[in-house]
């Protein structure tokens, strides 16, 4: 899952939510951030240790395909994704107001947060939650770990300066192999549902695309990074809200157990998480921050399993392990020639 503007999902949910996507969000973080990050890192670092927080990031955004679906039992998608959206919003605009933080001015700017809004927030976040009315969540969760993949394959054409190595396009094979094995390939993708998988496997493809958009044009805005994500998540929920009038009605009941997966899934999955990860990458650096992908398929999976009561089948986490070491091949980079 991938959170708002987050590194090169979520959120962030509902990263999001993929380690592709830590590493840009790193590299389009403008320096003008690295003072207030700073001082952020360093109350963090006395109070909680790095590792608690990477350990707490997984849990988050693997137990947002879980809220998506106990959420998606009294709502509609759409409105599941709204109440995502609104509640992380709301926690990220906090942020912003207590750390006096500047929003864009530029229309350039905001119109391209729009378009990343769409990529990143929007577009995935509901494809997930529509996807999971008919797989189980941990699928969902699973399709999500597929996001380096499609990361990679979007840089060789939208990113030029982006050269992938041979050990990194055994790397896209492999991950797609692994795909294959968890949805099983060999039985005629029987006991899946077509449709809902590649809905899934289609937000993950859009946080690729968002992350390859964000490189290219919000890279030194001169705006914080938390400012610019907090941008950007109110747009998606503004489009959200021109949108889900359309395809949805009032809901008949709001039960408890819905409402307060909604809150989670956006105050926890999307704001909290994001500004989580915000202060690891400036604390770790990108390496540590991507690293938390591998987590994310195996929270899903022991919360659909344990708590949702989801059928597990050997070849779903097989196959998420050949996806998880395939997505680790492509995020290597050669190392760099010895000078004479």
């Amino acid at each position: 899952m991938t959170a708002p503007a987050e590194p090169r999902t979520g959120p962030s949910a509902d990263r999001s939510p993929a380690a592709s996507s830590v590493d840009s969000a790193a590299a389009a973080a403008p320096a003008a951030s690295a003072a207030s990050a700073g001082a952020t890192v360093r109350t963090a670092r006395r109070t909680v240790d790095w590792r608690l927080r990477f350990a707490l990031l997984g849990l988050v955004w693997g137990f947002s395909f879980l809220f998506m679906k106990v959420g998606n039992e009294a709502f509609a998608p759409l409105q599941v994704t709204l109440g995502r959206m609104v509640f992380g919003t709301a926690v990220l605009a906090v942020a912003v107001a207590v750390k006096r933080e500047r929003l864009p001015r530029e229309p350039r700017v905001w119109l391209d947060l729009a378009v990343a809004a769409v990529l990143l927030n929007s577009l995935p976040f509901s494809l997930f939650a529509y996807s999971e009315q008919t797989i189980p969540s941990m699928l969902a969760g699973i399709c999500n770990a597929a996001t380096p993949l499609f990361s990679m394959l979007v840089s060789v054409v939208a990113l030029s300066e982006d050269r992938p190595s041979r050990q990194r396009f055994a790397g896209v094979g492999l991950g797609f192999i692994g795909v294959l094995t968890v949805l099983g390939a060999w039985q005629g993708f029987s006991g899946q549902d077509p449709k809902g998988t590649i809905m899934a496997l289609t937000a993950a493809f859009s946080y690729a695309v968002g992350w390859a958009y964000v490189r290219r044009t919000l890279t030194g805005t001169g705006s914080s990074h938390l400012a610019m994500s907090a941008s950007q998540l109110s747009l998606g929920t503004l489009q959200l809200l021109i949108v889900t009038p359309f395809f949805t009605s009032i809901p008949d009941s709001y039960p408890a157990k819905s409402v307060l997966s909604v809150l989670a899934l956006g105050a926890l999955g999307t704001g909290v998480a994001f500004l989580i990860q915000y202060g690891l990458v400036a604390e770790k650096g990108p390496t540590i921050g991507s690293m938390v992908t591998y987590l994310i398929p195996i929270v899903a999976t022991a919360a659909g399993v344990l708590l949702l009561g989801e059928s597990l089948s050997w070849n779903e986490p097989v196959g998420a392990a050949v996806i998880l070491t395939g997505a680790a091949l492509t995020q290597r980079r050669p190392k760099a020639a010895p000078q004479p």
